[in-house]
């Protein structure tokens, strides 16, 4: 039997600034060339990196770039070490730079911290592109942490500079200055969250509220998407995280229920709106 359910898409969700700039610049470059490589995923969302992929973009790791010569590579919104700029002049490779305008300020901030002898921490995940690049900033020697857990043991300085990942939660980077200065250390924080992935913490919260169910689609992959999914699921239990359409439990749902669909700032608005169409035609 057909369930007659009201699904409607958050206007705020998909691409952030960043993301959009840096798929633009792909597919203006794939229609003139053909095709283009690309350092590591465009954008964490599969999906999304398939159909891109479809029309000539080739993925590549960073053990591969110091094997091309007079090609051209795009640097993805995360942006990159000061070493990949190295290697692409060394070989004569043209970078195509689409680093977000936030990660680039950050980039430049942390720098200038490391220039002036400042001890620099890190508030990011380990191994993301982006939390790379601006340690590279650094010549790696600035302690990254996910968690405040993980400093109860370090052999940190009485002072230090400490930063955070662009697509943090605001909250938690001022609790984790605020317990840092309780024990004891001189901190200055600079705050360089970007406030486009930030301020849809509190849009989620009044979305979530507003529905019976909410599909939160986001790739697996990205850092925001699992942040901003324990958003919603906090304000509304009946939360569920898919990745694409064949991820959809359709046993949740309920004759009459009014469905939210959002995402992460890497899930494109055609996937989304992909899953409209399927939950509307249940």
């Amino acid at each position: 039997m057909a369930l007659n359910l009201t699904v409607d898409i958050d206007k705020d969700s998909g691409f952030c600034f960043g993301v959009v700039y840096a798929i633009d610049m792909a597919e203006e470059i794939l229609e003139e060339d053909g095709y283009l490589y690309c350092l590591g995923d465009i954008v964490h969302n599969d999906e999304e990196v398939a159909r891109l992929k479809a029309k000539g973009l080739r993925i590549i790791a960073h053990d591969v770039l110091p094997t091309l010569q007079h090609e051209k590579v795009l640097i993805r919104a995360h942006g990159e070490a000061p070493e990949t700029y190295k290697i692409a002049l060394e070989n004569n490779i043209t970078l195509i730079d689409a680093s977000c305008p936030v990660v680039l300020k950050l980039q430049n901030r942390i720098k200038t911290s490391f220039d002036q002898d400042e001890k620099i921490l890190i508030f990011g995940k380990h191994g993301h592109a982006e939390v790379v690049g601006l340690q590279g900033q650094t010549n790696d020697e600035a302690l990254v942490f996910q968690d405040i857990a993980e400093l109860d043991d370090a052999d940190l300085p009485a002072s230090f500079t400490l930063y955070s990942q662009t697509t943090k939660s605001v909250d938690k980077f001022y609790q984790i200055k605020d317990e840092l200065i309780k024990r004891g250390y001189e901190v200055k924080a600079n705050d360089t969250i970007c406030r486009q992935v930030s301020n849809r913490y509190e849009d989620l919260v009044h979305f979530a509220k507003m529905y019976d169910k909410i599909v939160f689609v986001s790739g697996k992959k990205s850092s925001n998407g699992k942040v901003l999914f324990e958003v919603c699921l906090k304000e509304n239990p009946d939360t569920y995280f898919v990745s694409e359409v064949g991820e959809i439990d359709v046993t949740v749902f309920k004759e009459g229920d009014r469905v939210g669909i959002c995402g992460a700032t890497s899930t494109p608005m055609w996937l989304m709106k992909e899953v409209k169409a399927y939950l509307e035609a249940i």
